[in-house]
């Protein structure tokens, strides 16, 4: 008999993420055991402890999780654990900060797939701005489409300083280059969105940060997705459904959370089950997250 995959699933947070158990659940592993309040500076005792019980024949047969709520520091604890393991004692990391890698992959896939019907290039070369980029999602959708060849501006309504450090973090991290731009009031996204090709909504559930006038002003506008499924909107006019929906003021195209959130489960749920049936240990983030939504995407 095949040995048991054990997932061990750690945060830095009061509660690791139901999501992620029932994703964990779905994908046939099991057991799960959660660790809460966990700090970067715990992960390798914790990842050896994994390690070492295991005959190393069953080495593949166990994971880590990483979640939380800062992309940063989860990324650290993926690196503290790696840094932990040699072989034959080699597990498995998959980091998905509050399902924000996943989001953020399924969210520039769609945007890509959208745009595709009528520019090849997708993403590529395409002004963006990610408004609510102080979050999570924002950030890590900004460094993907930034990869993916875009020329990205991270937006933030309350200073340079919410943004600012986090472009500079993850061009120190990734070699991308992010703008920064402080849009606090209608006249200040206005004239930011006169530029955007592309607008991404990340702000927090229930919250509009874009009107439908507010979008008007985006004169070149090719696509406006919205992450934000709890009414309103955060963007007026994309609804929920919306994938690649034509928007009310006849410029551009609608993805919706809903659309974007049908890649993302799929996405975590593929990476779930490249851990439970794979030979040798992986590690997964952001980077494996867009090219499987890429994949799902089509």
């Amino acid at each position: 008999m095949a040995a048991p995959y054990v997932l061990h699933m750690l945060t830095p947070l009061k509660h690791v993420s139901p999501f992620d158990v029932n994703m964990a659940a779905d994908a046939g592993m099991g057991p799960l055991f959660p660790y809460t309040g966990v700090t970067p500076e715990e992960v390798p005792g914790i990842t050896q402890d994994a390690m070492f019980s295991r005959d190393p024949a069953n080495a593949v047969r166990t994971g880590l999780f990483i979640g939380g709520r800062d992309a940063v520091v989860a990324l650290d604890m993926m690196e503290a654990a790696r840094k932990a393991m040699f072989p034959p004692f080699t597990i498995s990391v998959m980091v998905d900060p509050s399902g924000a890698f996943t989001t953020a992959g399924a969210m520039v896939a769609v945007v890509e797939r959208a745009l595709r019907r009528s520019r090849p290039d997708g993403i590529k070369g395409v002004n963006v701005q990610v408004f609510g980029a102080t979050g999570v999602v924002g950030g890590i959708a900004g460094v993907i489409a930034a990869l993916a060849g875009a020329r990205v501006t991270l937006v933030s309504h309350r200073g340079l300083s919410g943004v600012e450090p986090k472009a500079a973090e993850f061009r120190r991290r990734f070699g991308v280059e992010l703008h920064c731009a402080d849009a606090p009031d209608d006249a200040a996204k206005e004239a930011l969105l006169a530029d955007a090709e592309v607008v991404f909504g990340c702000g927090r559930a229930g919250l509009q940060i874009l009107s439908a006038r507010n979008l008007a002003a985006a004169g070149r506008l090719m696509a406006a997705a919205d992450i934000n499924a709890v009414p309103p909107p955060g963007i007026e006019g994309v609804g929920a459904k919306d994938d690649g929906a034509p928007l009310p003021g006849g410029r551009g195209v609608g993805v919706g959370a809903l659309a974007i959130g049908a890649v993302k489960f799929r996405v975590q749920h593929a990476l779930l089950m490249r851990l439970a049936v794979a030979e040798k240990a992986e590690y997964l983030d952001f980077r494996h997250a867009y090219d499987a939504a890429r994949r799902i995407a089509g």
